[in-house]
């Protein structure tokens, strides 16, 4: 997917022009994803990303930037865990993965070259790995 220039200034409420109504549900998570549709996207923490892609929203632009982040540190953290954004992202919708083959092939990359550390230290990312190759590969 080509994007604009300017894109990471913009909200996923701005980029897909589908504006929300007020979220039916009062959970933290239903809460906090009507939030981050109308954050910029250069805002994005982490945890923000590790939520959104992990409820398959806006993954046209989070991916990249999740990417983005992976590549400067493989086992970025949110609030949960070591190596949870990276989780995030093998889990994501699978039809995501088969539209966007450049993204899927740097992602395999970047696993692959810290693929012996995970599969030793970080035996559930190292699988969520092998799915995620089978399934999209």
């Amino acid at each position: 997917m080509k994007l604009e220039n300017n894109w990471k200034n913009k909200s996923l409420e701005n980029l897909e022009k589908i504006v929300w109504s007020e979220p039916e549900y009062s959970s933290h998570l239903v809460t906090t994803c009507h939030k981050l549709r109308k954050k910029q996207l250069r805002d994005f923490d982490i945890e923000d990303l590790r939520i959104m892609i992990g409820q398959n929203i806006g993954l046209n632009f989070l991916i990249p930037l999740a990417i983005d982040e992976l590549k400067q540190n493989k086992l970025a953290e949110g609030d949960f865990y070591e190596g949870d954004l990276l989780k995030s992202v093998l889990t994501s919708d699978t039809d995501y993965w088969k539209m966007e083959k450049e993204n899927w092939s740097l992602v395999v990359n970047l696993f692959k070259e810290k693929s012996k550390e995970l599969d030793y230290n970080h035996k559930e990312l190292f699988n969520s790995f092998k799915d995620f190759e089978k399934i999209n590969g």
